[in-house]
Order: structure tokens, then sequence, then C-alpha cells
């Protein structure tokens, strides 16, 4: 027996079960005084109970939370929480009068709180599925080796994918590998925005406002793909992602393959399908090129070649 958990996979069960009681009353359980909260999950955010004059109790099970003792819950009044500040992004100072400005988008496999994994997404969270392995220290050395300045997310792309149109069906992925993806189960109107407006739209701005600031020609993006993708090897060492900004994509394929790079234009993903939307975004609005890499992750988190990789994409942009 107990009137709280931290299990997010209570989130959307419970509140469910929980709303026809508050509007049906029956016997009384105790009294009691002082705030009572619920906490039903963190995937949706916190809910509490405020003061009210009638207990509760609930029986605790692996998946919900069940009332075991009806009450008379019709002047209690459920609300959200809000959640703690967090800084969505990580910001790196360079020079803004060279040519180009880094993101990264899927640079972290944070949640920060009060959101947790739920135990059954765990096995997510050193995958492709939760970040781009690599991009992030990729995105980091190639910032400081061409004193450009970066954006980097600081929120797992499961949470909400800023690479992704607000409209995007994977906005908010719902399946990896065939499995259901519980941390955006049955999700809520109301947390699809707190999310959007807590690290989405937060990003975006500082993306936004970096290229304001930069007299750079382009906005470059950094990510990472799996050398397996649901079975399929891929021999693919980097990929050029592009929309309109064809010349300046296959000029930049052209330069890594003579670096001595399997390079590839749109592949493993097409950026004329909205998988390159963060670049483009930013480019169309202030007038610049749009170009995104994909680069392999077996391979990115090798010394060497990062290295070599890093030294190339800073030749073609001096």
């Amino acid at each position: 027996m107990g009137a709280r958990s931290r299990d997010a996979n209570h989130l959307g069960r419970c509140i469910p079960a929980l709303l026809p009681e508050m509007t049906r009353p029956s016997r009384r359980l105790s009294r009691r005084s002082g705030e009572l909260r619920v906490f039903v999950g963190v995937r949706h955010g916190f809910c509490f109970l405020p003061p009210s004059p009638f207990g509760f109790a609930f029986e605790y099970t692996v998946q919900s939370f069940s009332v075991i003792e009806e009450l008379d819950f019709s002047r209690v009044c459920l609300q959200f929480e809000e959640m703690d500040s967090y800084d969505a992004v990580e910001e790196i100072d360079g020079d803004f009068d060279g040519r180009v400005v880094f993101s990264c988008e899927h640079a972290s496999a944070e949640l920060p709180g009060p959101w947790i994994w739920p135990e059954q997404d765990r096995w997510l969270v050193d995958t492709h599925w939760a970040s781009d392995i690599g991009a992030a220290a990729f995105t980091r050395r190639l910032a400081q080796l061409m004193n450009a300045p970066a954006v980097l997310s600081r929120f797992s792309r499961l949470l909400v994918d800023p690479n992704r149109a607000l409209d995007s069906e994977t906005l908010f992925r719902e399946n990896a590998d065939g499995r259901t993806v519980h941390l955006n189960e049955a999700l809520l109107d109301s947390e699809r925005e707190r999310r959007i407006d807590g690290f989405y739209r937060p990003y975006h701005s500082a993306v936004s406002a970096m290229v304001e600031r930069s007299r750079g020609d382009t906005v470059f993006s950094i990510h990472t793909f799996t050398d397996n993708y649901e079975g399929e090897a891929r021999v693919l060492e980097v990929g050029v992602l592009f929309d309109h900004d064809d010349e300046p994509a296959h000029n930049l394929v052209r330069h890594l393959e003579e670096a001595g790079f399997h390079a590839a234009p749109n592949e493993p993903w097409s950026g004329k399908i909205g998988l390159a939307y963060s670049p483009v975004r930013h480019a169309r609005e202030f007038g610049r090129c749009a170009l995104e890499i994909e680069a392999r992750q077996d391979l990115i988190v090798d010394e060497s070649f990062a290295a070599r990789l890093a030294e190339a994409l800073a030749s073609f942009f001096s």
C-alpha cells in the first residue's frame, strides 16, 4: 500500500482510472490534513492532489495503480506541476565571422528531470535510438578545430526530436526495432506541448540566434548512423544530406572521396524528405546553405577516423 510511485510506466494508465472516481461519491476511507501527493509517473509530468478532507489508497502493481478503496473525489482537483527549469542546449562560442555554424540535434541520451526512462525502455539508452553515438564529441572536436560556434541538444531525441518538423510522425517516436517506446506511449496533447515548449522550441531558438549572429554562409548539422540498421549491414562511411543545396553538397561529397572516405549524397537518408529538417529550417530563415553529415557510428568513435574526418571538413571550409 502506498500513495506514491516514481515508475514512469504508470502514467497514462493511472489518470484514466482516477478521473471517473473524481466525480463519483463513495464511502470515506480516512480523514487527513495537509497536501497529499500522488506521483503517477514522470512520462506525462508529475500530478498532485491538493489538500482534501478525504484520504485515498492505491494498490501498487507493475503496470498501474488501482483504486482499492472507493473515495469521494468530488472535491479533489487534478493538476500538473511545472517541470524544473532546464537548459535544453549546450552552446559553444566561436568565430562568428567564419563560414559555418554547427548544430547537433541528437547529441544527448539525457532525460532531464522529472522524466526517467521506463524500465521497458532501458535497452534504448545506449543505442542510436536515444542519441547519435559519437556526434556530440565530434561536434565539439570540429568546433574547436575550426573555432566555430555550435549548438548541441541536451536531451534525448526520444523525448522530442528537434530534427523533425512539428507535424512529423516521428517527432515523438513510438516504436524502435519493432518494439514500443513506452516513454511516448499514448501521449496526451498537454504532454506533447510541454516537451515542445521545454526543449524543442528552446533548441531552435538557440540555433536561430546563433545563425542570425553569424556572418557565415553554411548551417552544418552533425549526425551519426548505426553500421547495422534492422539487420542490414552498412558500408557507407559518411553521408552528406541536403535539400535544395545540391551543388555544395556534391562538392563536399567529392572532397570527402578525394580525402579517402566512402561518401555519398543523401545517404543513408535523404534530406529531400525532411530528414535534415533543422539545418534546412535555419538556413532558409537567414538565406544560408544547409548541409548535414551522417558519419557511421562505429567509425566516428575511432580516434584516427574522427581526426581525419575533422581535418577533411575543416579543409573544405577553409
